[in-house]
């Protein structure tokens, strides 16, 4: 067996990015949840970035109150309109996702999300929102998980014959399965091999299969439990041999931080659909 693995430093992304003069007035939508709070914790430590709202939903125990400990920005259901703003990052959930990326093209700001579980409409949004304004949805914000898409596209490519399956691992309050980042993952393989992920992916097993495995196929596997932040694997498997790639997230904070280097990097881009590795400057799409 022949492992690969790729463990990230969260400090690559304290570094990126950081040659703004004024800070970025920043809005942040989902601003109650995990995500939504990391990024406003780290946002306060940095210079080229400024909270100017934070966004949560129609009811929430947040609204009125401090968007974090310490901040004087107030958590709002909606953005008033004396509110000057140059980028929304939208971390909320699928079904208020369409909202929020309204309001991103009503108020020409760029707009970067991570939100997963969008359907083929919403992604069909983002492409027509990017006629107006720069837009980025990525299902990972770790720069590790975007090389992971690279080399699992190349060994795709040289590994042809081979099988491919995914495996990830979350913690036990996770509710998508498989994750957004598998899904992503196995999305690259694909592409790669030139075939339709749609026909070819297989999101569960159970029971007993009519036939062998078919050769073309992608499977996924998901592993539940504890505090686990992120573990994905792109196994592919020979006659006699296997090759996996792996990368660990053992800190929720790259994430957060990923979101941010691509929040400064975006505003200074023309309308258009960008990838999150491609922001970063790696020169991968």
């Amino acid at each position: 067996m022949c492992a690969l693995r790729l463990r990230y430093h969260p400090s690559f992304h304290a570094k990126a990015m950081n040659d703004v003069q004024a800070p970025i007035p920043v809005v942040v939508r989902g601003a109650s949840g995990r995500m939504g709070q990391a990024i406003i914790r780290l946002l306060g430590a940095r210079s080229d970035l400024a909270l100017a709202a934070a966004l949560v939903r129609a009811g929430s125990p947040a609204t009125g109150q401090p968007a974090a400990p310490g901040s004087n920005v107030i958590a709002t259901a909606a953005l008033d309109e004396a509110v000057e703003a140059r980028v929304l990052l939208d971390f909320s959930i699928a079904p208020a996702f369409d909202e929020g990326l309204t309001l991103a093209v009503e108020r020409r700001l760029a707009f970067v999300s991570g939100t997963t579980g969008l359907s083929a409409a919403q992604q069909a949004a983002l492409d027509e929102a990017a006629r107006s304004i720069p837009v980025l949805w990525s299902a990972n914000f770790s720069i590790g998980v975007a090389v992971l898409a690279r080399l699992g596209a190349q060994a795709a490519t040289l590994l042809s014959e081979w099988d491919c399956e995914i495996i990830e691992v979350h913690h036990r309050n996770k509710k998508d399965a498989p994750s957004g980042t598998a899904l992503a993952l196995g999305r690259a393989v694909a592409a790669a091999r030139g075939i339709d992920f749609g026909a070819v992916a297989q999101p569960a097993r159970d029971g007993i299969a009519d036939a062998p495995r078919d050769p073309a196929a992608i499977g996924f596997a998901a592993i539940r439990g504890g505090d686990i932040v992120g573990e994905h694997t792109v196994l592919f498997a020979g006659a006699g041999e296997r090759l996996e790639l792996h990368h660990a997230a053992t800190d929720r904070d790259i994430f957060a931080h990923g979101a941010l280097a691509a929040a400064v990097r975006i505003t200074r881009l023309s309308p258009g659909r960008y990838a999150f590795a491609e922001l970063l400057g790696q020169g991968m799409a």
